[in-house]
C-alpha cells in the first residue's frame, strides 16, 4: 500500500503543477480576446486563427484543470447525499462513484479520443474555417486531460481505500 500511496502523491503533485500552469491560460484567453476586440475596433482587423485560439485556451483550462479540481475536492458532487453523512460514508460513496462513473467515463473518452487525435496528426487536418488552426493540438489537450483525470481518479481511489482522504 505504501508504494501505491507514493504513486498517489506523485500523481497529486503532477496534477497540481499542470493545473497551476493551465490556470495561466485564463490570462492568455483574456489577452487574446482583448487584442481581438481592439484590433477589430481600431483597425477593422480580425483573424479566425486568433478566434480559434481562444476556444483552445478555454478547452485547455477545463481539460487540464479537471484533474487538479478533483484533487482539491472542488468538483461537482451530489451534496444532498453527502452533506450530513459521516466521513466513512462519504469515503465509501466516493469509492463507488469513482469506480462506477468516473473511471469508466475517462476510459471510454480516451478510447474514442486517441484514434481521433492520431487521425488529425496523420492527416494534417485543420479547422474548416479560413485561416483556421490545425486540429491535433486541441485533440491532444483532450487526450491529456482525460489521461490526467483518470490518473487522479486512481490516486483518489488509493487515498480513500487507505483511509487517507
Amino acid at each position: 500500500m505504501r508504494l501505491l500511496l507514493d504513486l498517489s502523491r506523485g500523481i497529486d503533485r503532477l496534477n497540481a503543477v499542470i493545473g497551476r500552469a493551465a490556470s495561466w491560460f485564463v490570462l492568455a484567453a483574456i489577452l487574446v480576446a482583448g487584442g481581438l476586440a481592439l484590433s477589430r475596433r481600431l483597425f477593422s482587423l480580425s483573424s479566425n486563427a486568433w478566434y480559434e485560439s481562444q476556444w483552445l485556451f478555454f478547452a485547455a483550462i477545463v481539460m487540464l484543470g479537471a484533474a487538479w479540481t478533483l484533487r482539491l475536492d472542488r468538483h461537482v458532487r451530489i451534496d444532498i447525499l453527502v452533506s450530513r453523512a459521516s466521513p466513512a460514508y462519504r469515503r465509501r460513496l466516493d469509492i463507488v462513484g469513482h469506480l462506477l462513473m468516473l473511471v469508466p467515463f475517462c476510459i471510454v473518452h480516451l478510447w474514442l479520443a486517441v484514434p481521433w487525435f492520431w487521425r488529425a496528426v496523420l492527416s494534417g487536418e485543420t479547422s474548416p474555417n479560413l485561416g483556421g488552426l490545425p486540429l491535433w493540438p486541441i485533440r491532444l489537450v483532450i487526450v491529456a486531460g482525460f489521461t490526467l483525470l483518470l490518473a487522479q481518479a486512481f490516486s483518489e481511489l488509493v487515498k480513500r481505500i487507505a483511509g487517507r482522504a
